[in-house]
C-alpha cells in the first residue's frame, strides 16, 4: 500500500492511499477518513459507496461527511466505484465499464478479468483496511448514493452479521426492472436473470431481509427517479415489515447537494448503532 495524500481534518486525519487488489488485479484507491480517537484505539468504520461515473473522490470531497464523522468518532471508507488502468476493460457510455462497477463479480468477458467489485468491497479492501488502520471489524455499517446505494443495500443483505446498520441516497432500487441494472447486469453477470436476484435490494429485501435498521432518503424531484424506482423498495419494506425508516424528501434531486443535506442525519443514525 502507498500513500497518495494525508491532510489534517477536524482534528483527524482524511487520507488517500492505493493497493494492489487481488480481487480486481489492478491498483485501486480509496480516501480513509480516522477520526482522533483512532490515535488511541480502534474506532468504528462507515463504507460510503459512490455512484455512477464517481471515484472515491467524489464524496470524500462533496459530501460533508468527515464533520459528523468526527464528532461521533467513526472513520469514513470512500472506495472507488470500479477497476482502473491500463488493460482494463472499459465502454464509451457513462453507465458501464470505468466508473460502472455495479459492485457485482463479473462472469462475462471482456469485464470478468477484472471487475470483481462485490469480492473487492467485501474481501479484499477490508482484509487492507483491518491490517493497516486502527478499525474495529466488529462494528461496521454501510451507505451509499445512487449505484453505491444499490451496493451498499445488496451488500449488507448478502453478508449476514457483517453491518450494524445500513442507509442509502437514491438508490437504484430495483435494477432487474430497469434500465439503470438491466443493461449492465446482462453485460457483467449474462443473459440468465436468475443470476441477478442477489444484486437487486428490493428482491433481496423479500427474500431474506436484513437483521438490522435501514434509513432510505429519496428526492422527490430527483432527475432519476423512474430509473430508480423507489416505490419498490418502499413496497418490499411494507411487505416484509422490514425494520426501516424511508423519507420522501420534497424538492431534492439526485446531487450532492442532497447527499450533503442529509449525511449528518445518516452518520448520526449508524453512529447510534456503531457505538450502542
Amino acid at each position: 500500500m502507498r500513500t497518495i495524500s494525508e491532510n489534517r481534518c477536524f482534528g483527524g486525519v482524511q487520507g488517500v492511499y492505493a493497493h494492489a487488489s487481488e480481487a480486481t488485479g489492478c491498483e485501486m484507491t480509496f480516501g480513509l477518513f480516522l477520526p482522533k480517537e483512532a490515535e488511541e484505539q480502534p474506532v468504528p468504520v462507515l463504507w460510503y459507496l459512490s455512484g455512477l461515473t464517481c471515484t472515491h473522490e467524489n464524496a470524500m470531497v462533496k459530501a460533508g461527511a468527515q464533520r459528523w464523522a468526527a464528532e461521533a468518532g467513526i472513520a469514513l471508507v470512500f472506495p472507488d466505484t470500479s477497476p482502473r488502468g491500463e488493460g482494463v476493460a472499459d465502454d464509451a457510455a457513462y453507465d458501464l465499464g470505468q466508473g460502472a462497477g455495479f459492485y457485482v463479480n463479473a462472469t462475462e468477458e471482456p469485464w470478468s478479468k477484472h471487475y470483481r467489485m462485490w469480492d473487492y468491497i467485501a474481501e479484499d479492501l477490508p482484509r487492507t483496511l483491518f491490517s493497516a488502520f486502527p478499525l474495529a471489524p466488529e462494528a461496521q455499517a454501510i451507505t451509499g448514493h445512487s449505484m453505491g446505494g444499490h451496493g451498499a443495500l445488496t451488500l449488507a443483505m448478502g453478508l449476514p452479521g457483517r453491518f450494524r446498520s445500513v442507509s442509502a441516497f437514491a438508490p437504484i432500487a430495483n435494477p432487474t426492472a430497469s434500465d439503470w441494472g438491466r443493461k449492465q447486469l446482462t453485460a457483467y453477470l449474462g443473459a440468465d436473470e436468475s443470476k441477478w436476484a442477489a444484486h437487486d435490494s428490493t428482491l433481496q429485501l423479500k427474500r431474506r431481509g436484513f437483521d438490522g435498521p435501514i434509513l432510505i432518503d429519496q428526492g422527490s424531484s430527483d432527475q432519476f427517479i423512474d430509473l430508480l424506482k423507489p416505490e419498490a423498495l418502499a413496497e418490499a419494506i411494507a411487505s416484509t415489515r422490514q425494520n426501516a425508516t424511508f423519507r420522501m424528501q420534497k424538492g431534492y434531486d439526485h446531487s450532492y447537494f442532497f447527499v450533503s443535506t442529509f449525511m449528518e442525519s445518516h452518520i448520526a443514525f449508524h453512529a447510534d448503532h456503531l457505538l450502542a
